[in-house]
């Protein structure tokens, strides 16, 4: 049978509910009485209950990472980073997919399970600026990704428009002048796709040239099929390009491998970058440059964060104003890009 914490009571010789002082650090035991108790709980094996005690201070201890979809690279490093930065805080993280489905996102804001976490990280999809009352939540919440601005709650983001700004002017550099972009997103003007295009526009418009719209290339969901699809379309088509910026590595890849298919040499006649630094463009062929924007900055602030959150609402004092970080990034030159 389990050992109670009226067995570690009886050996001690004191009372249940100076056992239950112990266990739960209140500082009002004398030190000789604490250490009877703890003796007893070493010789008995006891187990503390951290289900029941976490519910008796009105914490989990877990918190939630919600995501579009783990099988991309950079969703699955992010999670990596998140736990890592959690666990200083000693958090576990339990881990949404929504899917890129907008039910989905919005259960992981006010499902009944939301008793089973004490703060969200959500990074949305499919909810956008006019969504904004659904983020008026009752609990701890941290926002990450280029969806939703302005919402009730801290900010975590890329800097979307700048970063691709410097890949796109890292290519006019080279001497590339029908610089290719896959993964538009047509009219977007919040969300990644299009604080990127962005981006890319105005390296072009810094550079004194004018955007070959045959060259804006667009793909839905961003995954190297994706990434491949479109440069095969704009091969076919027999658009006249001799660099590529991909908005993110997973259609980088994509990119890469259609090129290759095609007998077009990277970097001699066309030079590829892609966007988010994960760890397999170390590996393709040639490796890719790419811009990194951050994650493990981004997963250790959006953690801190959150558990500041909880913390303030646990202790009951009045809410410091939203917060709204931007991660720093660099550029990473590979083979993809070297002349």
């Amino acid at each position: 049978m389990a050992v109670t914490m009226h067995d570690v009571a009886r050996l001690a010789g004191v009372s249940v509910k100076t056992v239950s002082n112990v266990v739960n650090d209140y500082p009002h035991v004398r030190e000789s009485t604490r250490t009877k108790v703890l003796d007893a709980i070493d010789k008995l094996g006891y187990k503390v209950n951290q289900s029941a005690r976490n519910l008796r201070r009105g914490s989990t201890g877990l918190v939630c990472l919600a995501v579009p979809e783990l099988k991309l690279a950079y969703f699955a490093e992010l999670a990596d980073a998140v736990i890592a930065a959690a666990e200083k805080y000693d958090r576990t993280v339990l881990i949404e997919q929504t899917n890129s489905d907008r039910e989905r996102e919005l259960r992981v804001l006010h499902d009944s399970r939301r008793h089973l976490f004490d703060g969200l990280l959500f990074s949305p999809l499919e909810l956008g600026q006019d969504d904004i009352a659904q983020f008026h939540v009752d609990y701890p919440l941290v926002l990450l990704g280029e969806r939703v601005f302005g919402a009730p709650a801290d900010h975590v983001t890329m800097a979307n428009t700048e970063a691709a700004y410097q890949a796109t002017t890292h290519l006019l550099g080279l001497g590339r002048r029908r610089v290719a972009l896959i993964g538009a997103h047509a009219g977007e003007v919040v969300g990644s796709a299009g604080l990127r295009e962005a981006g890319y526009r105005q390296a072009h418009a810094q550079a004194g040239l004018v955007v070959d719209e045959r060259l804006v290339r667009e793909a839905g969901l961003w995954h190297r099929a994706s990434g491949a699809e479109a440069t095969r379309r704009l091969i076919s088509d027999g658009v006249q390009f001799d660099a590529i910026f991909a908005l993110n590595d997973a259609m980088a890849i994509g990119v890469l491998h259609e090129l290759t298919v095609a007998g077009i040499r990277v970097p001699e006649d066309v030079s590829v970058i892609g966007f988010d630094s994960v760890e397999d463009g170390q590996y393709t062929q040639p490796s890719l440059s790419t811009i990194d924007p951050g994650p493990g900055w981004i997963a250790q602030r959006a953690v801190a964060l959150l558990v500041e959150r909880i913390e303030e609402q646990q202790a009951g004092r009045p809410p410091v104003p939203y917060r709204n970080e931007v991660a720093p990034f660099r550029l990473v030159q590979r083979q993809s890009t070297a002349l």
